[in-house]
């Protein structure tokens, strides 16, 4: 009778999961066609020089945040990729910022400094702004519009979505 209990509840967990998943999928279909219009949620924390970064003073600009970890061999392999991005649409105005979760300061500092990240390093030292944004695994990212609002959750490939914002923010506002 055990055994038997034990295969149900994994079945109802899988398709609880699996249910969530196709829920979460749909939604973020939409997100990345712009049909939702839900705001970004705001945060202010602080980059590796102490300086505070308030999400909503970007409102204006796209943002993409990438939320990471120094102990992620997969964040560290994709530092070339995310480099690139940031040459690429840095100079047409796409912040790009690092969030770094749960880690201490001096460890995340060192980690910049190895890898010469170009970009915004902030500290999320108690998983709260990575909490807001339901990150489940890093690297993650999300790309923000310069409205404030979420453009793309969990971001896979980003250039496509990039070129996309661009060209809805460069078309001219009509009459």
């Amino acid at each position: 009778m055990k055994k038997h209990s034990k295969t149900v509840i994994l079945l109802l967990m899988s398709f609880w999961l699996l249910s969530g998943v196709t829920a979460q999928s749909s939604a973020l279909a939409q997100i990345r066609s712009n049909a939702l219009e839900i705001d970004a949620p705001d945060f202010v924390l602080n980059d590796l020089k102490g300086r505070k970064f308030k999400l909503s003073d970007y409102k204006g600009k796209p943002v993409l945040i990438i939320f990471s970890t120094t102990w992620c061999a997969y964040c560290r392999s994709e530092i070339p990729h995310f480099k690139s991005i940031y040459s690429t649409y840095g100079p047409k105005g796409l912040v790009v910022i690092n969030i770094d979760i749960e880690e201490s300061k001096e460890k995340v500092a060192r980690f910049a400094a190895r890898y010469q990240l170009p970009y915004r390093v902030l500290l999320d030292e108690d998983g709260s702004v990575s909490d807001a944004y339901r990150v489940m695994g890093v690297p993650s990212m999300t790309l923000i519009d310069k409205k404030g609002k979420l453009f793309c959750l969990y971001c896979r490939n980003m250039e496509p979505l990039l070129d996309k914002l661009f060209e809805e923010t460069n078309k001219p506002a009509k009459k």
